[in-house]
């Protein structure tokens, strides 16, 4: 891992920066307690609680990272792909830091999500000390049909990494009364409810010859990956919001009168994203000078759409893959190698400033 200079750790942190700093720390250092004195960004109330949890710390990282790679997963057709910097120990804080667009309520819900998601698995897996199985779920219920069955097994206590993420995550916020600090609030509510509404029931049954006779069923969490299309659906019908002028507590209202007010699973944004198609790190945009294109694609991804009108160039490639692949008995499997040709599509790049168009 490359170090990191004092100077480097003294600048501001964002929250998921200092999350995805964490994940990238060594085991040992985290669980050793001696970290949570030297993390950068963190308030008191953080730093108690990381001496506190010192195991949580673990799968605290691990999903702010699994959420900067569903995040990756979801925009990888997009002109803004939540690229990342490498190198750079401010991993989202010029775009989240300068402007309060769909895409920064997204990272926020998202990187919520994550480390919902991570600290129920671990309490699930008996990786923490401090939680286990729902406690709750005990006794009799009937299902959305009405059919009873029994609580068993173990449900996934996702209203203690829902209490664990808000307590951690928001605390720097909620020390802010500004109108961002609000939207950032609201968008860490919405990644965590998301975590709670993808959950589904399983169920066992027992009884002679498969009558099921009696269930036995638990609330498990689903794949992350139903959270991060949950998520872009919701960034996809973000809702645009300002601030309350008239209300005595500060409250955010939907920015267009006509529409219906925001619930807790909407993202929420203020300002109009950019067109991300130059390079702005003001801005958080990359451009998309070079990123790959499908020329017969009419989404987002296609290279009139990526490319922004500048063109694409095409370049003919050899590519080799594994064909024809047959099973011999006992255990290989033998392929051949086959070479196509394939294109590759890719945008031009930005007009030189200054260039003689004579």
């Amino acid at each position: 891992m490359k170090q990191i200079g004092l100077s480097e750790l003294n600048r501001v942190f964002y929250i998921h920066d200092l999350l995805l700093f964490i994940s990238q720390l060594p085991l040992q250092a985290v669980s050793s307690g001696i970290v949570c004195d030297n993390i950068p960004g963190l308030i008191g109330k953080q730093r108690r609680m990381c001496r506190l949890h010192q195991g949580a710390m673990v799968p605290l990282g691990q999903g702010a990272l699994q959420g900067v790679q569903e995040c990756q997963h979801q925009f990888r057709k997009h002109r803004w792909n939540c690229s990342t910097l490498e190198r750079d120990a401010s991993v989202f804080g010029k775009i989240l830091l300068k402007v309060g667009t769909r895409e920064a309520a997204f990272v926020y819900s998202i990187s919520s999500a994550g480390v919902v998601y991570s600290i129920t698995r671990a309490c699930s897996l008996g990786h923490l000390s401090t939680c286990a199985c729902d406690p709750s779920k005990t006794g009799r219920k009937r299902d959305v049909t009405g059919k009873y069955f029994e609580w068993g097994g173990c449900s996934d206590d996702v209203n203690y990494g829902r209490k664990f993420a808000r307590t951690f995550i928001d605390a720097k916020e909620r020390k802010n009364t500004d109108a961002r600090a609000l939207m950032n609030l609201h968008n860490n509510r919405a990644g965590r409810e998301a975590v709670k509404k993808m959950r589904k029931l399983e169920c066992k049954c027992h009884g002679i010859s498969g009558s099921c006779a009696m269930r036995t069923c638990w609330r498990a969490m689903r794949d992350f990956r139903r959270v991060g299309t949950f998520l872009k659906n919701r960034y996809n019908g973000a809702v645009q919001v300002m601030i309350n002028q008239n209300s005595g507590d500060s409250e955010l209202i939907v920015a267009n009168k006509n529409l219906k007010k925001h619930t807790k699973f909407d993202l929420v944004y203020f300002d109009e994203s950019p067109d991300y198609c130059t390079r702005n790190l003001q801005l958080g945009s990359f451009g998309t000078a070079g990123r790959e294109c499908n020329n017969t694609s009419m989404d987002t991804d296609g290279c009139d759409i990526m490319c922004c009108g500048r063109g694409y160039k095409t370049d003919v490639m050899q590519r080799v893959d594994k064909c024809e692949c047959k099973f011999h008995w006992c255990c290989d499997v033998i392929c051949k190698n086959c070479t196509r040709t394939v294109e590759i599509h890719t945008c031009k790049g930005e007009p030189r400033k200054g260039r003689n168009r004579g």
